[in-house]
């Protein structure tokens, strides 16, 4: 079974940062206070994350990680829609993301948009009015999924 828990700002960190530790070598930082995380978790393991803050006029998501062991299972999928959904969900007119350049393929197929690179990242936004999360690949004419 695969179930998820969102975390308070704040909070949770003690299921969140051994993940993002393994996956991203990264600890704690003073984005944790205000921010809500998400973990997922299959058959009772806690296996990816992901958070979600407000900054400068937009949702930022980021330190979106998923354990080597449990890939290739569309969890980071989860996560990016989790979080997407928690921005939907307070009607977000902008999200934005950090990203490395090999991972702009991951949210462009949900709407992303590269705003700015550099040889270190690429910085991408979706408009929260283009938020889609059905997977139905035409919900909508506008729809950023549609074929």
């Amino acid at each position: 079974m695969i179930e998820g828990q969102w975390y308070a700002p704040g909070s949770g960190l003690d299921e969140v940062l051994p993940i993002r530790q393994a996956v991203l070598r990264r600890g704690q930082d003073a984005t944790d206070a205000l921010a809500w995380n998400v973990v997922v978790r299959q058959a009772g393991v806690s296996c990816a994350t992901g958070r979600l803050w407000w900054q400068d006029g937009a949702f930022w998501l980021g330190e979106m990680a998923v354990l080597p062991e449990h890939r290739h299972q569309g969890l980071g999928d989860l996560i990016l829609r989790l979080l997407l959904f928690k921005a939907q969900s307070h009607a977000a007119r902008m999200i934005r993301l950090e990203c490395q350049l090999g991972l702009t393929g991951f949210f462009a197929r949900l709407g992303f948009q590269v705003e700015q690179a550099d040889a270190s990242a690429v910085t991408m936004a979706l408009p929260g009015d283009r938020i889609c999360l059905d997977t139905c690949q035409g919900c909508r004419k506008d729809c950023p999924n549609r074929r």
